[in-house]
């Protein structure tokens, strides 16, 4: 009696841990290599009705929403994709389309996540602190019109510069202020801030089940930075002329340089028609012998952002 054979099961495709993310932008092979990424998922929202006057209940998935992608990046992206971030700050909003790349830990492509009219949504500039030595990472999150998820060809993703991806480190940094560039000369930390781009969106029906997303405004931050209560009396002066007595002293511009441990520059964010909303004093405590430092707050109207470590690469 001749027995069947039990068909055999397709292979299994094999497991991998993703160590490292590569982006590519407009058709563009990896535009560079980035720390981490999380969101940028699909979802619909579930809609309930119910029909005549019975008490069933129906469910039907409405429009997809793609989730934003938010990427964490150092100094290890290509000069095409600073451009990008300098356009956001310049308010000249570009979209772009592209892929998330998740390779092994050879390097070789395992999975992309293909993305279309990505819009920079925000911009998280990380603390910056001359006593820390660890790396500063940007937070940069995208708003995508699109998301489609396709299995790696197993390609080797090029590296590019990714060894400069720890260049940045939150201790080399420099602040400027115009008028007050001697008080600013030791200055110790800036705290982090945030950029942002508020994005409408758009649903014009038919059969295109997305939704189109818009630029609109950017706001910007206040800048906080310390210095020791030594160096504040310039501040303090500034500000009971223009914040108490209301004299109007003029506007600030300043800037804030970053540096590799050798000293080159990596890019200059800028602020335009600044001015000091606050000037505050740490905590007085006596049994503490750490240096007495005064925050100090200011707003801007508009920034400007130049990366420069193409010119030394």
């Amino acid at each position: 009696m001749a027995t069947s054979t039990p068909p055999s099961k397709p292979p299994q495709k094999p497991t991998y841990a993703a160590a490292h993310f590569a982006l590519e932008l407009d058709g563009q092979d990896e535009v560079g290599m980035f720390r981490s990424i999380e969101g940028g998922g699909i979802k619909a929202e579930v809609l309930t009705y119910q029909h005549g006057n019975t008490h069933e209940r129906w469910h039907q998935l409405g429009k997809p929403k793609f989730e934003d992608i938010k990427l964490q990046v150092g100094m290890a992206m290509s000069h095409p994709f600073y451009q990008w971030i300098k356009a956001f700050i310049e308010k000249q909003p570009i979209r772009k389309s592209g892929a998330i790349v998740a390779a092994d830990f050879h390097y070789k492509e395992r999975a992309r996540r293909e993305f279309k009219e990505a819009l920079i949504r925000e911009i998280v500039f990380p603390k910056l602190d001359g006593s820390d030595k660890s790396a500063a990472y940007m937070t940069i999150g995208l708003a995508v019109e699109e998301i489609v998820f396709k299995p790696g060809e197993g390609k080797d993703v090029k590296t590019g510069n990714y060894n400069s991806q720890k260049l940045w480190t939150s201790c080399n940094f420099r602040f400027k202020l115009d008028g007050f560039e001697s008080a600013c000369s030791r200055v110790s930390k800036v705290d982090s801030f945030t950029l942002k781009q508020e994005i409408a969106e758009y649903n014009h029906g038919d059969k295109f089940r997305g939704t189109v997303k818009c630029p609109t405004r950017i706001e910007f931050p206040q800048i906080s930075f310390y210095v020791p209560e030594a160096d504040a009396d310039p501040f303090f002066t500034h500000f009971t002329k223009r914040g108490v007595n209301g004299e109007v002293p003029g506007r600030l511009n300043g800037e804030i340089q970053t540096f590799d441990s050798e000293g080159h520059n990596l890019f200059t964010l800028s602020f335009i028609g600044a001015d000091i909303a606050n000037v505050q004093p740490d905590k007085s405590d006596a049994s503490t012998e750490e240096v007495k430092l005064v925050k100090i707050d200011l707003y801007t109207e508009a920034m400007t952002f130049e990366y420069l470590a193409h010119e030394v690469e």
